[in-house]
C-alpha cells in the first residue's frame, strides 16, 4: 500500500463543528494535561477500550497509541445505516447527472426529496444511461432505477419522457422532483409536467407543510401555491443529507420499455470557445496566481484542457488577465464541477468565491496554504514542471483515444 497520508476533508470538517452530532466522535481521546502546579497528569484509565462485555481492554499493538502502526490524517467516519424496508409511497427524483455525476443541485434535491419522505417514504432516483458516482447512499438515496440504453443519449427528451411515464405507472410516487435548470432539468420537466396534463411548481426554493415557495417576477417575488404532485425546485431548496448512509437498493421496470418515435435528431454538442464562457456558468476553470511564473505556458495548459481561464486578485491587479477573470468575493463568485487553482495561497476573499464549487484542484509550492487546505486533491511542486507533464499526458491521452476509435 502507498504511503502517502490522504486527508479526509469532511471528518475534519466535522472535527471543527461543534454542532455537528458527530463531532465528539472525531475528537482524540486525551490521555495526558498539564495540572494546575505545571505537573504533568496522565489518565490512566483512558489506555484501552471497551469490548463488548463491557471490560476495557488493553490494546498492546499499538493501534490505539500510535506506536507500531502509522498513524492516518483522519479517522474514517462510518454514517449510521438509514433503512426503509417497506416504503408506505415514493419520492421520485430526476437529478441531471451532469457529467455522469451528481451535482451541488442535484444534491439539494434530494435533501429535499428526503424531508417530503418523511419516515415512512423512500427516494427513488431515475437515472437515465451509465453514469460515475458512487455515492449515492450518501446523497439520501434508497433505490436506484437506472433506465439504461442508447436512446437516452444525447438529447433525447421524448424519449425521456416515454420512460418516466413508465415508472410513474409502476410506483405512482407522491412527489416527482426535477431540478429547475438549464443543464436539461427545468425541460424535462415541463415537458414531463405537459405529458401528465399536470401544472408543476417552478423555481421553487422552500416547502412548508402543504405549500411550497416558488421564484416568479423576474426572481423578484415570491409564489406560494399548493404543494403538488410534480416539483421543479431551484438550487439550495433544502440542506443536502449528511448524517445518515442509505441502501441504494436496485430497482427495475416490471414491463420492458417501447422505444418512441423521436421527432428530434441529435447532431451532438456545439464546440464553444471556453474564452467565451462567463466566469459564473463555467463548469472546468483553470486559474492561476502569483505562483504562475509563465503565462505562456499557463494559456497553453487552459487551451489543451479545454478549460475556462481564471485569476486571482493578484494576477489581475498585475496586469496578467482581465478583470473579467478575477475569481473570488472582491470578483466573480464561481460554480464550477472542478476548479484548478495554479499558484494561489487561497486568501480568504479567493476561498468564498470558490466556496460553492464540487471539487477543487490546488498546485502549489507550499503544502501548508489555505489553498492546499481547501483542495480536494493537491499537487506539490513547481508549477511550470507540473502544467507540462499536464500538457503532456492530456496529449497522450487524446492520441490513444483517437486510435482506438480508429
Amino acid at each position: 500500500m502507498s504511503d502517502i497520508i490522504r486527508r479526509d476533508p469532511r471528518a475534519e470538517w466535522i472535527a471543527r463543528n461543534r454542532l455537528h452530532p458527530l463531532h465528539a466522535a472525531m475528537q482524540p481521546e486525551q490521555h495526558s494535561w498539564m495540572g494546575p502546579n505545571g505537573i504533568i497528569r496522565k489518565n490512566v484509565h483512558g489506555i484501552g477500550f471497551i469490548g463488548p462485555n463491557g471490560i476495557k481492554r488493553i490494546d498492546r499493538s499499538g493501534a490505539q497509541q500510535g506506536g507500531a502502526t502509522k498513524r492516518t490524517a483522519a479517522v474514517q467516519v462510518q454514517l449510521p445505516l438509514y433503512q426503509v424496508p417497506a416504503p408506505a409511497f415514493y419520492i421520485n427524483v430526476v437529478p441531471d447527472m451532469v457529467g455522469g455525476r451528481l451535482s451541488s443541485h442535484d444534491r439539494d434535491l434530494l435533501g429535499l426529496a428526503r424531508q417530503l419522505a418523511g419516515s415512512d417514504g423512500a427516494v427513488l432516483a431515475v437515472v437515465f444511461g451509465e453514469h460515475k458516482e458512487s455515492a449515492f447512499d450518501t446523497a439520501g438515496v434508497d433505490r436506484l432505477l437506472v433506465l439504461d440504453g442508447h436512446e437516452f443519449d444525447g438529447y433525447s427528451p421524448e424519449q425521456r419522457v416515454h420512460g418516466l411515464r413508465a415508472v410513474d405507472n409502476q410506483f405512482n410516487p407522491r412527489h416527482w422532483l426535477l431540478p429547475d435548470s438549464r443543464s436539461g432539468g427545468g425541460e424535462l420537466g415541463r415537458r414531463f409536467a405537459a405529458s401528465l396534463k399536470e401544472r408543476p411548481a417552478t423555481r421553487v426554493w422552500q416547502i412548508k407543510g402543504n405549500e411550497c415557495i416558488g421564484r416568479a417576477g423576474a426572481g423578484q417575488e415570491d409564489l406560494v401555491r399548493a404543494l403538488p404532485r410534480l416539483i421543479l425546485a431551484a438550487v439550495e431548496c433544502a440542506d443536502p443529507v449528511s448524517e445518515t448512509r442509505h441502501e441504494v437498493l436496485p430497482m427495475e421496470l416490471s414491463t420492458a420499455l417501447a422505444r418512441s418515435l423521436p421527432r428530434i435528431e441529435d447532431l451532438g454538442a456545439v464546440a464553444v470557445d471556453p474564452g467565451a464562457i462567463p466566469m459564473a456558468e463555467a463548469e472546468f476553470i483553470f486559474s492561476g496566481g502569483n505562483g504562475v511564473k509563465d503565462w505562456d505556458l499557463f494559456h497553453q495548459t487552459a487551451a489543451a484542457l479545454g478549460a475556462t481561464e481564471g485569476a486571482s486578485r493578484v494576477a489581475v491587479d498585475d496586469g496578467f488577465m482581465a478583470r473579467d477573470r478575477q475569481v473570488g468575493a472582491s470578483g466573480i463568485w464561481v460554480t464550477a464541477r472542478v476548479y484548478v487553482a495554479v499558484g494561489i495561497s487561497g486568501a480568504i476573499q479567493h476561498l468564498q468565491g470558490i466556496g460553492a464549487c464540487d471539487k477543487v484542484v490546488a498546485i502549489n509550492l507550499d503544502p501548508g496554504c489555505d489553498m492546499i487546505k481547501r483542495a480536494d486533491l493537491s499537487v506539490i511542486g513547481d508549477s511550470g514542471d507540473i502544467l507540462r507533464a499536464l500538457i503532456v499526458a492530456v496529449q497522450a491521452h487524446r492520441s490513444g483515444a483517437k486510435r482506438d476509435a480508429a
